[in-house]
């Protein structure tokens, strides 16, 4: 089957930004992929190299062991393997000598070509030379390049700014992050089903890119940041052959637009859009000065999520869906779910769950320590009172966080379904395959819904108890019959689910030997309840249990 033919090139931006890493030689690249193979620089050799203590440290941000166990390295047979752990995760210098040990095909001149390293004593990019101290022999980092283990490629590399532990300082505002909690967490709620082409909002380095790649036939990635889109050029390029793209056609696959949120997408439908959209929730009283890219929106409170939940199904083919990340506000006189609600259109399918709320005093606390803001005492000071000033401008009390998935109908239809729940406790990762599977049976309770007027609904159909439900009975002691009985998931989201005595007997019996409609009919018999109305109630509680996933329907 042919590629899908983008409906733009490659790239629509300056393809050289001098602030961000080079991709214009592709041989070079190729070289620098080789060099980082050789050198074992994957997740898993790394924490090899510096053992699981120091390696879940560095992940938690803490480099202190890391940066121990690679000084132990220097004087031994693995000294080259420690260079690049020294040069873009600790943020050290490291001399000439060094670097060509551990990159003989890229060499020196190659990592500087590429923009990757910098003489230590450089001037920063735009800077005036005057006064800076001598160039000497040794180098140092100007991003971030790290391993990345993706489910779906396998061992590869990230290019991102550099984090304030690996130089001090507050971030720049146009700073390019790279893998972070908020990306992995996408990267693992998207449901995976094959589709024609796919859309990648707010790419930012291009970590959802990478997975899109594996199940669309062509991915666009958008940013209204030009240098985050060379970043994930760069990445893309350096990760090309795992990532099954062709350097020479890349727009064969995927093409990146600059733009604000769809604007440069406008004119184009999807049948998927992922988006790790710049939801973060930042004081208005400053100007785009005092904004970071990566994560603040540009408008009042949460207007960046409602805005973008509402100009979405513009996008979406018939039968598409859209999942993202999102912040929402809460105001202490209406309940956390009623907000949300109203951003959805009427029309489409929704499923919105919030996974954490904090106070504002906490989610201020959270996004000035994100940029590093909390080093400026009396900036800090300034900041903090911004934020809290402005959340008591709207009354705001609490902040949500959670996933949305939204989809258009295939056919215009009344029967759109809109779930909106907290689910706050542990979940599987990656949880994307069980909320496809959800949405799933979702789909075909609402089928057999509809038949249900005719008379038929689940009451034909043969159920089995999920594989991985256990049951769990509380009584006091010496009480003939329990008190409390739940049904409890040991995968997907993990729900736990309380029964009454009549759907505790019905679950029992969903082996597959007889349908919903002879078990209720049975049970009716047994607890002398032969109205209509208990085999309906039962039903309907049945239904529930599928819902969630607790009860399937036999293949």
């Amino acid at each position: 089957m042919p590629p899908v033919a983008p409906s733009s090139e490659w790239a629509d931006f300056d393809d050289d930004v001098a602030t961000a890493p080079s991709s214009e030689d592709v041989a070079l690249l190729g070289a620098l992929a080789g060099d980082l193979a050789e050198l074992g620089y994957t997740v898993d050799g790394v924490a090899a190299l510096l053992g699981a203590q120091a390696a879940a440290a560095l992940d938690r941000g803490q480099t202190a062991p890391a940066l121990l166990a690679c000084r132990r390295l220097l004087g031994g047979p693995r000294r080259t393997r420690a260079v690049p752990v020294l040069l873009w995760l600790l943020g050290e210098t490291v001399e000439q000598q060094d670097l060509r040990a551990a990159f003989p095909g890229t060499g020196v001149s190659g990592l500087e070509r590429l923009r990757l390293i910098e003489p230590v004593g450089a001037p920063a990019v735009g800077a005036a030379p005057v006064g800076a101290p001598p160039v000497g022999s040794a180098r140092r980092a100007t991003v971030d390049l790290r391993p990345y283990g993706s489910d779906v490629a396998g061992n590869l590399w990230v290019a991102s700014d550099l984090g304030s532990e690996q130089r001090p300082g507050p971030l720049r505002r146009d700073h390019v992050l790279g893998i972070g909690g908020a990306s992995l967490t996408l990267a693992q709620t998207v449901m995976r089903a094959p589709v024609e082409r796919a859309l990648d909002l707010g790419t930012g380095c291009g970590i959802q890119s990478f997975h899109l790649l594996s199940h669309a036939r062509h991915v666009t990635a958008t940013d209204i940041s030009e240098r985050a889109l060379a970043f994930a050029r760069f990445n893309l390029l350096l990760n090309a052959p795992a990532l099954d793209l062709d350097p020479q056609h890349l727009g064969a696959r995927i093409s990146l637009r600059l733009g604000n949120l769809l604007e440069p997408v406008a004119e184009d439908r999807f049948q998927l859009v992922v988006s790790n959209p710049p939801f973060v929730i930042t004081p208005r009283a400053g100007g785009p000065e005092d904004t970071y890219t990566y994560r603040d929106g540009g408008l009042a409170g949460d207007a960046i999520v409602e805005n973008l939940v509402r100009d979405l199904p513009g996008v979406l083919s018939p039968g598409g869906s859209a999942q993202l990340l999102g912040n929402w506000e809460i105001s202490g006189s209406t309940a956390w779910d009623r907000r949300i609600r109203g951003f959805i259109p009427a029309g489409l399918d929704a499923w919105v769950i919030q996974r954490e709320q904090q106070s504002a005093v906490q989610y201020a606390e959270t996004w000035l320590r994100d940029a590093a803001e909390d080093r400026d005492r009396e900036g800090y000071l300034a900041g903090f009172d911004a934020y809290l000033e402005d959340f008591a401008s709207r009354s705001v009390e609490g902040i949500g966080f959670g996933s949305i998935w939204l989809r258009r109908p295939p056919a215009p239809s009344d029967l759109v379904r809109v779930t909106v729940e907290e689910i706050t406790h542990e979940i599987e990762q990656p949880v994307g395959p069980h909320l496809a599977a959800a949405v799933a049976r979702s789909d075909w309770l609402a089928a057999h819904t509809e038949q249900a007027a005719s008379g038929t609904g689940i009451a034909d159909e043969f159920l089995l108890v999920a594989d991985d439900v256990t049951e769990e009975r509380h009584q006091r002691p010496g009480a003939e019959h329990p008190g409390i009985i739940l049904l409890r998931q040991g995968a997907g989201l993990r729900r736990t689910t309380l029964l009454s005595t009549e759907l505790a007997g019905f679950v029992s019996a969903c082996d597959g030997d007889l349908t919903a409609g002879q078990i209720a009919g049975a049970l009716a018999m047994l607890l002398e309840r032969p109205d209509a109305a208990f085999t309906a109630e039962l039903l309907v509680d049945v239904e529930q249990l599928l819902r969630e996933g607790f009860l399937l329907p036999l293949p």
